[in-house]
């Protein structure tokens, strides 16, 4: 692997990671009972960001460590994932 799949690989985990960590213990101001005019009552109230994007960090890096690992082990390789047999050598 690559430094730039390595990069790649790396920010795509750590936005998914940070999609399925921003919702959690969201506090909303239709939850807090305090909704100001003009804004939507679902907007957050409490969202703790900079912890959770630490979480998302942390989180991010440990899975980014296992599934380089498997990738650079050759426990899982590119021709494990080719379903159609598409890589398959010519015969001829």
């Amino acid at each position: 692997m690559g430094i730039t799949s390595a990069i790649v690989l790396y920010a795509v985990i750590w936005f998914m990671t940070l999609l399925c960590v921003v919702p959690v213990g969201l506090r909303t101001q239709a939850d807090e009972g305090h909704v100001t005019p003009g804004t939507q009552s679902g907007a957050p109230e409490v969202h703790h960001l900079k912890l959770k994007l630490w979480i998302t960090t942390g989180i991010a890096t440990l899975l980014f460590a296992i599934i380089a690992g498997i990738i650079m082990s050759g426990w899982i390789t590119i021709r494990d994932l080719d379903w159609f047999n598409r890589m398959a050598t010519p015969q001829g």
